[in-house]
């Protein structure tokens, strides 16, 4: 592109050459703005492998958006009409993972080692033409995927209905007007408006402070000289402190204009300031300020979408794919096993691999029933359907669960922390009545403290709303505020001044006007020792009755700053939280408070919702001399912490992970972000920002904490039904392993496999309902504790091997033993198998809560068409030649007379009544009871002290004379302690 330099003289003329040009040879690498304006303007046939049609257009970076695109005004933005051609180009500003069709869905459910082994068990069905089998094998295969499916996708439509109203918002400026949109609707080139509170809605520029849009043409100049930093990575805003002569330091333009947390990205615990040209990067909270800037990319193509996509292949399901994976393999060993038990057998019977055809016996066959009953097909589809189901039962309730595998790690945490503000309380903050200084007018104290609040009407906080609003009990300051006040300059409130500062001007005068905390209000000012002491009792009086106080000064000119008094303030708790605490106590979960307020007003907070009072200062978990045990003691010990910041609550959840526990947070703020997303559970209460939200693995929409014990309960009741059917599946696998390899070598007799075929049908068709049961929540934290689950299994699978061993043996007898008329073996023994299988379910599940009319309905249907086929025959095969014969004679067509099945029920029916008296003596067993619980209070002195001074040092980077790069440790800088 030529240049235009007529109007420049000549050095300005030169100055924009060194500026602007480009190596035309590495135009493509360098300049990948202008490679991407040139897309769509015709490429050579054979350059197909390029990302444009231009053969200057970039294959490298799809993600570069044109310069002209970044130009619009601040208070113009960019037209209507030019978004959806943007939008065409780069798509919705989003980070979502590629649409996967609802057949590839499907399919899924056909992938994994346990459905594998199925489908092997089908082709070699096939291969035995043993069409019936083959067909029922593949039926169960396409029913379980079926149900699967279905059911997730109903679950996710009802999640997703509900997510539209904790989208990420924006707002942004269009054909010169602010409109409040949705975050995925912004496009390349976009002027937005980033404030205190929000998620930045993408990666952006920043141009200018709201408040100084004059400041825009100096933007305009610096983006000319083209000096700002590169947008790719923000570990470039670090300065390198080991370059000389200031080279590879960011130079920043003026004053901090917003902070941002970057802790999710960068590791950086505290807000790091950003200035005119920096970029903000997408999904980080912004925790001070307000500004505008300009989008400078996709959500897809930021710096967190980047990242995102280098993951996007790993779908990562956690701890819960791990147990289902160890169970799924180690029952796969096991078939392999009893295969090999059933094949030495046949060997010494001298079977025949594949026939007779017509016939069981023989070895393929005997391998292709114990695939079937060995390999629990239903177990992945169960699993994650009641999963599913209950994340859209939470959902109804209001809560959102973001992560599947956040249900199974809330019900097995068993430590609360809590953030107070707008969670704990009701976040309606109502100033009752002030303490005016001696002398001074409490109408202008009131003034002076609406002077000292944010103006932004639109996102105001708490305090400064309730200050503005009480001015409706004060007509005679609102007649103070009606005079030609103008604000010059306005400092929100930050964690290190601990106050709220404000310049403003009236007829010619100038006025500072502040209002914070007592302390940091009382250190502005010059008063007498003896109002000084009586500003203190005042505020430590209502710190005492719970109340939380606001100094207010202001001075005139360069005058003395004036003490005016103190605003008190009165933050009730939630009319549900003392009983929802009482409630989370009683479920084993301990709650633990983390408030920025004084340690009165926490203590006295604390008191209220029924907590203990065992609270300590911020000051004393971090200065108090504390390190390694004895710190992480007291987090241990304490009911809650005052006075804490960000890092604070971080550090907190970490020291209790260390201890082995597993930890839920709960926050509403963007202080709380950090701390949402280290624990095992985050869950952002109703109202939070965008960045809690983001943070966190649960969103409440409902207000108050009541939901958390809801979703506790709920989350272990989820829970308690995928266990109930692992050890009912288990104990399945290894009674029909356990029966028909000993039946197979001991008596050379199988159940035909088209029999087998169907069992394996109905114990699936049975138990799909496990995920609509009515299941119990346990009172205290659960987990997986494999041993536990894996001998109880066993013993089960035994004792129903057994029963179908002792009505096997009864119909050795003369009579037929438990045959009445006349019967068939094979339909005698598939329905008592069958029967005792599917109640196994109703032992397992336990007795505490009634099961639901779903689960008992799906039962008693298969029940009675097991009984229907044990009528007629169906299925039964010729007779078997056993060793030693069966004597009885049997019907040919296999029929059984209504007396038996009736005998058989009966039996059935005190079997299950046995296995039921066995399960719950055996959970009555203190030591198997605890079996394979983790230690939640992991107390390792040597490790923790390790760990504590190893934190007193920091790694630094230097360059040697070499000019390679060194790291080594230093002992850190000690933190004075704030003198208030």
């Amino acid at each position: 592109m030529e240049q235009d330099y007529g109007e420049l003289d000549e050095y300005a003329a030169l100055q924009k050459y060194i500026t602007t040009y480009r190596d035309p040879k590495a135009a493509a690498e360098e300049d990948p703005e202008a490679a991407a304006a040139d897309v769509h303007k015709g490429k050579p046939w054979w350059a197909f492998w390029r990302s444009g049609s231009s053969p200057k257009a970039a294959a490298g970076d799809p993600g570069a958006v044109p310069a002209e695109w970044l130009t619009a005004h601040i208070t113009e933005g960019i037209g209507h009409a030019d978004v959806e051609p943007r939008r065409k180009r780069f798509g919705y500003n989003e980070i979502t993972t590629e649409k996967e069709s609802m057949f590839k869905k499907f399919l899924g459910y056909f992938m994994g080692p346990i459905l594998w082994v199925m489908e092997i068990a089908a082709l070699l069905a096939f291969g035995l033409r043993d069409w019936v089998d083959a067909g029922v094998i593949c039926g169960i295969l396409i029913l379980n995927a079926a149900v699967g499916w279905y059911q997730e996708k109903s679950a996710q439509d009802v999640v997703d209905s509900l997510k539209g109203d904790i989208a990420m918002k924006a707002t942004v400026v269009r054909d010169g007007q602010e409109e409040d949109i949705l975050a995925r609707e912004l496009v390349p080139g976009d002027i937005i408006i980033i404030e205190e509170g929000q998620s930045v809605p993408g990666d952006a520029r920043l141009i200018c402070g709201y408040d100084s849009p004059d400041d825009f043409q100096k933007f305009k100049d610096l983006r000319e000289k083209d000096e700002f930093a590169d947008a790719s990575d923000p570990d470039n805003e670090k300065k390198d402190d080991s370059e000389e002569d200031g080279e590879g330091e960011v130079q920043h333009e003026g004053h901090s204009i917003i902070a941002t947390d970057q802790s999710a990205i960068t590791g950086e615990s505290l807000a790091v300031d950003k200035y005119m040209g920096d970029v903000v990067y997408y999904t980080t909270g912004c925790k001070r300020g307000k500004a505008y800037a300009v989008v400078i990319t996709s959500a897809k193509h930021s710096f967190v979408g980047r990242t995102a996509s280098l993951v996007s292949g790993a779908q990562d399901q956690g701890h819960f794919k791990a147990i289902m994976n160890n169970i799924g393999i180690t029952l796969l060993v096991l078939v392999m096993f009893w295969i090999l038990l059933a094949w030495i057998g046949g060997f010494f019977r001298h079977l025949k691999i594949a026939t007779p055809e017509d016939s069981s016996i023989n070895l393929l066959h005997y391998a292709l029933i114990l695939l079937i009953v060995g390999v629990p097909v239903g177990l992945p589809v169960v699993t994650t359907t009641t999963l599913a189901v209950g994340a859209a039962y939470l959902a109804q309730q209001k809560a959102i669960v973001q992560k599947l595998t956040a249900i199974e790690s809330l019900a097995g945490v068993d430590v609360l922390c809590s953030d107070k503000t707008g969670t704990l309380t009701a976040n309606q903050l109502s100033i009752r009545e002030p303490f005016v200084s001696e002398g001074e007018d409490a109408n202008w104290m009131m003034a002076v403290a609406a002077l000292a609040s944010s103006h932004n009407i639109k996102s105001l906080d708490p305090i400064d709303k309730v200050t503005i609003l009480t001015l409706k009990r004060y007509p005679k300051a609102r007649d103070i505020l009606r005079q030609k006040w103008k604000t010059q300059k306005f400092t929100p409130f930050d964690p290190v001044s601990k106050r709220i500062t404000a310049i403003v001007t009236l007829d010619g005068d100038t006025y500072t006007c502040a209002k914070g905390a007592p302390k940091a209000v009382l250190a502005l000012t010059d008063c007498s020792q003896e109002t000084a002491d009586l500003f203190r009792d005042k505020s430590a009086e209502f710190a005492r009755r719970g109340f939380r106080s606001l100094g207010v000064a202001y001075k005139k000119n360069d005058g003395p700053w004036i003490l005016l008094g103190l605003l008190s303030m009165f933050d009730p708790p939630r009319e549900d939280t003392a009983q929802t605490i009482v409630e989370a106590q009683h479920l084993g979960v301990p709650v633990k408070m983390l408030t920025g307020d004084a340690i009165a007003i926490a203590k006295e907070t604390c008191k209220m919702l029924a907590l203990g009072t065992k609270v300590y200062n911020s000051q004393k978990l971090i200065h108090g001399g504390l390190s390694g045990t004895t710190q992480h003691d007291l987090v241990e010990r304490a009911d809650g912490f005052a006075e804490v910041f960000p890092e604070h609550k971080y550090q907190v959840v970490e020291m209790l992970q260390q201890r082995g526990h597993l930890t839920a947070m709960t926050g509403d703020g963007v202080n709380d972000a950090p701390s949402l997303k280290k624990s095992d559970c985050g869950i952002a209460v109703e109202g939070a920002s965008e960045a809690a939200q983001a943070a966190a693995d649960i969103v409440f929409l409902a207000p108050g904490l009541s939901t958390i014990v809801l979703a506790i309960k709920t989350s272990r009741q989820i829970f308690q039904r995928m266990k109930a059917y692992i050890q009912y599946r288990i104990a399945l696998c290894l009674h029909l392993e356990i029966y028909l390899v000993t039946s197979m070598i001991i008596i050379n007799e199988t159940i035909r496999v088209e029999l087998i075929v169907f069992i394996a049908l109905f114990a699936d068709l049975a138990t799909v309902a496990v995920a609509y049961d009515n299941a119990h929540s346990e009172q205290r934290p659960v987990e997986w504790q494999l041993p536990k689950i894996w001998i109880i299994s066993v013993v089960l699978g035994c004792l129903l091997a057994l029963a179908t061993w002792i009505i096997r043996g009864t119909l050795f007898l003369p009579n037929g033993g438990i045959v009445q008329n006349f019967g068939s073996v094979q339909e005698i023994l598939f329905l008592e198998v069958a029967l005792t299988e599917n109640w196994l379910i109703f032992v397992t599940r336990g007795g505490k809560t009634l099961p639901s009319w779903q689960l008992i309905g799906a039962i008693l249907g298969v029940d009675a068409l097991a009984t229907v086929f044990a009528c007629f025959g169906w299925l039964s095969g010729g007779l078997y030649e056993t060793n030693p014969p069966t004597t009885f004679v049997q019907r040919q067509d296999g029929w059984v007379d209504i007396v038996t099945v009736v005998v058989v029920w009966a039996y059935s029916i005190g079997v299950t009544i046995v296995i039921a008296i066995v399960y719950y003596l055996l959970n009555r067993i203190t030591a198997l009871d605890n079996m394979g619980r983790k230690d939640r209070t992991n107390k390792n002195p040597k490790i923790e002290n390790i760990l504590a001074s190893l934190a007193q040092y920091s790694l630094e980077h230097d360059t040697g004379a070499d000019g390679k790069g060194n790291y080594r440790l230093v002992p850190r800088a000690v933190e004075e302690e704030e003198d208030e």
